[in-house]
C-alpha cells in the first residue's frame, strides 16, 4: 500500500473475490425460497432454507476471527472458498427439503469465514485516511452482487430451473478461489509476521501493546474477546436490525411481486438499488469522513424506514422504485458506513474480529429475517403485515444507532 492509494492490484483482487462470494448469495437467496415453494412448503419453511445459509455464515465468523490472526489469511480464505466451492457441487444431488437445509448450512459455513478472510484482507490494504471511502469502494463488490445477483437468479432460474442456479453459483466459486490463490498479504498477516520472528513483528503498522484491545488488557472482557470486538459490537448490532428491512425485499419480492401484479418494476429493483449504491456509497464514505458518522447513518435509516411502509401501503410501481431508493441509501449504505465505524479505530491485529463481529450481526439479520418474515406471513396470511413489520424494524435501530454513536470516536 502507498501513501493514500485505494485502488491497488490487491485491491481489486479482493473487489472480485468478495464480488463472486456475495454474488453466490444474493443470486440463491433471491431463488431458494420459490425454488423450495415449488416442492410443495410453505412460507416459513421456504424461509428457513433461505435464512440457514446465513446462520452457518454467522456460526463460522465466530470461528474465523481468531482462525485468521492464528492460522492466516489466505490460509482460512483459501480453506473456506474451497468449502464454498464444494457445497455448491452438492446442490445437485439434493431433492428434498431437510437435506437441502444442511446443504445450505454446509455452503453458509464455506461462505461466512471466507468472506471475512477476504474483507479482513480488502480492508487492511485501504490507507487510514480515506477509510471511509475506501470502504465505500470496497462494497461496491457486495453493491454490485446485491444488483446484478437477484437478477440473474431470477433469469437463470427462469430459463433452466433451480439446477441452473446452481450450476451457476459453482463457477462463481471457482473464480473466486482463482482470485483468491493471487492474492499475497505476507506483509499484512499478523501470523505470517508473526512467523518470521521479530523482525516481522518489527514491521507491524501498531505496537502490540495497542494491539491488544482495553478490554483484553483489563481483564474485563474475557474470553468473549476470542470471537468478537466488543467496541464494534453496537454499530453492527445497528446494521444487523437494519438488515430486516432490506431482506424483507429480497427473500419474498419475488412472490409479493406475483400477489400484487408488478412483476415488471420489481424486475429491476436490485439494478436500480444497485445504481443508487454506485453513487452514494462512494459520496457517503467522503461525506462521512470529513464530517462524522451521523450525516450517513440517520438520514439512511430514515430512507429504508419510509420506502418499505410506502410499498407494503400502496404497492404500486413508484413505491417499488421508492423503497429501491430508500433501500439503497438504507442497509446499502449503512453496511459500508458502520463496517468502516466498526474497524476503522481497530488495530490490524483486531481488525479480523471487528470484521467478524459486523458480519456476524448482519448474518443474524439476514438469517432470522426470512424466518421471522415467512412465520409473519403464514400467520397472517398477508405480505403487507410482513412488510409493514419490516419498517418498524428499520426505524427501531435508530435509537440504537446514535447511542452507538456516542460510544465511538469519529
Amino acid at each position: 500500500m502507498t501513501g493514500n492509494r485505494i485502488f491497488t492490484f490487491r485491491f481489486w483482487l479482493s473487489f472480485g473475490a468478495i464480488f463472486c462470494s456475495a454474488m453466490v448469495m444474493y443470486s440463491l437467496m433471491a431463488t431458494i425460497t420459490q425454488y423450495v415453494s415449488a416442492m410443495g412448503t410453505t412460507a416459513a419453511l421456504a424461509g428457513m432454507v433461505s435464512g440457514i445459509y446465513v446462520f452457518g455464515g454467522m456460526i463460522s465468523r465466530l470461528y474465523s476471527g481468531g482462525a485468521l490472526e492464528r492460522v492466516g489469511w489466505k490460509k482460512i480464505a483459501l480453506i473456506f472458498v474451497t468449502l464454498h466451492a464444494v457445497a455448491c457441487f452438492f446442490y445437485f444431488f439434493v431433492h428434498n427439503v431437510a437435506l437441502l437445509l444442511i446443504v445450505r448450512f454446509i455452503h453458509g459455513i464455506g461462505f461466512g469465514a471466507s468472506s471475512n478472510a477476504l474483507m479482513t484482507i480488502g480492508m487492511s490494504v485501504l490507507p487510514r485516511k480515506r477509510f471511509a471511502e475506501g470502504c465505500g469502494y470496497l462494497m461496491l463488490s457486495t453493491t454490485l452482487a446485491v444488483g446484478i445477483g437477484p437478477f440473474f437468479g431470477g433469469l437463470v432460474y427462469d430459463r433452466f430451473g433451480g439446477m441452473g442456479c446452481f450450476a451457476a453459483a459453482t463457477v462463481m466459486c471457482v473464480l473466486m478461489l482463482v482470485l483468491t490463490l493471487f492474492l499475497d498479504v505476507r506483509e499484512l498477516d499478523p501470523a505470517v509476521r508473526r512467523k518470521n520472528g521479530p523482525e516481522g513483528e518489527a514491521a507491524r503498522q501498531q505496537p502490540l501493546a495497542e494491539a491488544v484491545s482495553p478490554l483484553k488488557r483489563g481483564g474485563t472482557g474475557g474470553w468473549v474477546e476470542r470471537f468478537i470486538e466488543v467496541q464494534a459490537l453496537p454499530i453492527s448490532i445497528v446494521t444487523g436490525i437494519s438488515a430486516l428491512g432490506y431482506v424483507s425485499v429480497m427473500s419474498f419480492y419475488r412472490l409479493y411481486a406475483v400477489q400484487t401484479h408488478l412483476e415488471r418494476p420489481f424486475a429491476v429493483f436490485f439494478i436500480l438499488y444497485a445504481a443508487i449504491l454506485f453513487v452514494t456509497r462512494p459520496v457517503a464514505g467522503r461525506l462521512q469522513d470529513r464530517y462524522g458518522d451521523k450525516i450517513v447513518c440517520i438520514p439512511g435509516i430514515f430512507a429504508q424506514t419510509v420506502g418499505v411502509f410506502l410499498m407494503a401501503f400502496w404497492p404500486c410501481a413508484l413505491t417499488v422504485i421508492l423503497c429501491s431508493v430508500g433501500c439503497g441509501l438504507g442497509y446499502g449504505t449503512l453496511s459500508s458506513a458502520c463496517n468502516a465505524i466498526a474497524c476503522r479505530h481497530t488495530s490490524i491485529n483486531r481488525r479480523s474480529y471487528a470484521v467478524s463481529t459486523f458480519y456476524i450481526c448482519c448474518d443474524v439479520g439476514m438469517g432470522i429475517g426470512p424466518m421471522l418474515l415467512g412465520s409473519i406471513i403464514s400467520l397472517s396470511g398477508s405480505y403487507t403485515v410482513m412488510y409493514y413489520f419490516a419498517a418498524a424494524a428499520t426505524l427501531a435501530s435508530l435509537p440504537l444507532c446514535l447511542w452507538a454513536l456516542k460510544k465511538r470516536p469519529r
